[in-house]
């Protein structure tokens, strides 16, 4: 199975299943003397771990990793680091009752069309439990790109048909919801609760900031920074919508309208009078701040009676017993930050090898 790897000269490669022993990540490339732990790690796991809050699913998760290499005396030494993360809760009885049977939204049709098998427990490969590696791997780029100033932060800014009217960076980590606007928490828990008491469940819209990033970064043709952080996050199971600054409304607005003027230069760095462009001009980052949203859909796993198929085509009744997020956005949010700080050490890292211009 190919497409286990992200990134070109930072590298992570994710392996294991959402009910085998454990799931893990081999990062390649990390330079050579970066101080990082496991309590480093540990810290990022922690915000997407399940059993969180009543608005997540309720499997108990601890998410321990522990580093099995490339790490000496605290260091990184600069050859793969290989971490584990391993399964302690897995509960594979609540899926057999439907291993031959088609669950709607979910990867089992798709999977058994091209290879003829698939882990029926927990969707196997297809489970969001993968991107516990791409979380743990993020943790080590975002300690880097703090040395460089640069942070990335993210938050639910809709759930359902509610929007957050304000940003309170501050306030996101505080609630169970991740979201930035304290006046909308009951009304959005509410809708969460509601939904997973009828056996449904809801989606939402997330954004994500990327502040300090230089410009420079990213390639004018096939490696778009932005084609590169679309690609990132369409990787995220679930997924079904990405854009950047603006993002579709410029469909409706004019030139005069969406263009980034440039009113100066201080210290050195452009300055723009606006962001429409998301912080990315010619698929190469202008020096504003990231801005980025995608579209999660409701969580496929779902308590109603629903119909489906199996294997030979018969049609059968389906009811996904198990635990499972009512609302995928909350755990979503450190999975997107990971995916991001990827990209941006990925292109730094680039950078240095294809320029002599000091960037950072």
């Amino acid at each position: 199975m190919p497409g286990n790897s992200f990134g070109n000269i930072f590298k992570i490669t994710t392996w294991g299943e959402s009910h085998g022993k454990a799931l893990g990540v081999i990062v390649d490339g990390c330079p050579a003397g970066l101080k990082i732990s496991e309590k480093d790690i540990q810290l990022e796991l922690d915000r997407r771990r399940p059993g969180q809050s009543k608005y997540t699913t309720q499997r108990k998760e601890a998410d321990k990793v522990e580093i099995l290499s490339g790490i000496f005396n605290g260091t990184t030494t600069g050859t793969p680091i290989s971490m584990l993360i391993p399964n302690a809760d897995a509960i594979s009885k609540s899926y057999e009752n439907f291993k031959d049977i088609y669950r709607p939204g979910h990867a089992d049709l798709s999977y058994d069309e091209k290879y003829g098998i698939r882990d029926h427990r927990g969707g196997g490969r297809s489970s969001n439990r993968e991107t516990v590696g791409r979380v743990a791997a993020g943790a080590i780029a975002k300690k880097i790109l703090k040395t460089m100033k640069i942070k990335t932060f993210g938050f639910v800014s809709q759930i359902g048909n509610l929007k957050c009217e304000k940003i309170d960076a501050n306030y996101i980590e505080k609630n169970p919801l991740r979201i930035p606007d304290k006046s909308k928490l009951k009304e959005m828990g509410d809708l969460i609760d509601s939904v997973r008491k009828q056996g449904d469940s809801i989606g939402g819209i997330i954004e994500v900031r990327s502040v300090g990033v230089p410009a420079g970064l990213g390639s004018p043709v096939f490696e778009k920074f932005d084609a590169r952080l679309a690609s990132a996050i369409m990787g995220i199971g679930g997924v079904r919508g990405f854009e950047i600054g603006l993002g579709f409304s410029v469909a409706s607005m004019k030139g005069s309208q969406v263009n980034d003027i440039m009113v100066g230069k201080s210290k050195g760095k452009v300055k723009f009078d606006t962001n429409n462009a998301g912080g990315i001009l010619g698929g190469i980052t202008n020096g504003n701040d990231i801005i980025l949203r995608f579209a999660l859909k409701p969580t496929s796993s779902i308590s109603q009676i629903q119909k489906s198929i199996n294997s030979k085509g018969k049609v059968k009744n389906l009811q996904v017993k198990g635990r499972h997020d009512p609302c995928l956005c909350p755990r979503a949010v450190p999975i997107a930050e990971a995916m991001v700080n990827l990209v941006l050490l990925d292109c730094i890292l680039e950078n240095k090898l294809s320029t002599l211009k000091k960037i950072v």
